[in-house]
């Protein structure tokens, strides 16, 4: 009888929208981690064809999916800012799939050691107890603000919403084990990357 698959060192990546995860995330990947990002699972089970459309379509009716079959993103930033159930409906849908999508990425994955990227990891259950070591890309709200403006277009209205129904800056650093300051450059983030790389591969030798 072969032995389960070893559970491999897992660090949970997390932060605001617009503290710079991506950023941070892409520079762990480039020095060898396997990276398992919950944006990209979420993006597959709604694009076309994806897992989740079917049961989108269910709850919402055919005005929440696209001509193409994706999930209609703009149209459901819309209902779920006025109606904040409808967010939670969604949420109920996508988050059990998304778990177990990316528990399964995180056995399969070959790297030293895995990224679990979640926006929500301090919100959504299932995902602390996953991970040996939190890690949390932060920077001022102002400056979360002003990046997501510059990038999305939206309105401050809605980006404040959207960090408003995120976990504050101060549960998510009471949170963590390890802070990437992101409030200065990129050079300077990927510096802080750099070492905590070394860390965490220090650890999952040992682990």
């Amino acid at each position: 009888m072969s032995a389960p698959p070893r559970r491999p060192y897992i660090v949970g990546l997390t932060g605001g929208i617009g503290s710079g995860k991506s950023a941070a995330t892409d520079h762990f990947a480039r020095l060898g981690a396997s990276v398992v990002d919950t944006d990209l699972i979420a993006r597959a089970l709604t694009a076309p064809g994806g897992g989740a459309i079917e049961a989108i379509r269910e709850a919402f009716g055919d005005a929440m999916v696209a001509p193409d079959g994706s999930l209609d993103r703009a149209a459901m930033r819309a209902l779920a800012f006025r109606d904040p159930d409808a967010r939670r409906r969604l949420e109920a849908i996508l988050h059990p799939m998304i778990r177990r999508e990316s528990a399964r990425d995180c056995l399969a994955a070959t790297g030293p050691y895995v990224i679990l990227a979640v926006p929500l990891l301090i919100e959504a259950g299932g995902y602390r107890e996953r991970c040996d070591r939190v890690c949390v890309v932060d920077c001022p709200e102002a400056l979360q603000l002003e990046r997501v403006r510059a990038r999305s277009g939206l309105a401050d209205e809605q980006i404040r919403a959207i960090i408003g129904a995120q976990a504050t800056r101060a549960q998510r650093l009471a949170a963590a084990d390890e802070v990437i300051d992101n409030a200065g450059t990129l050079a300077s983030l990927q510096a802080q990357v750099e070492r905590l790389h070394q860390r965490y591969l220090a650890a999952a030798t040992a682990h």
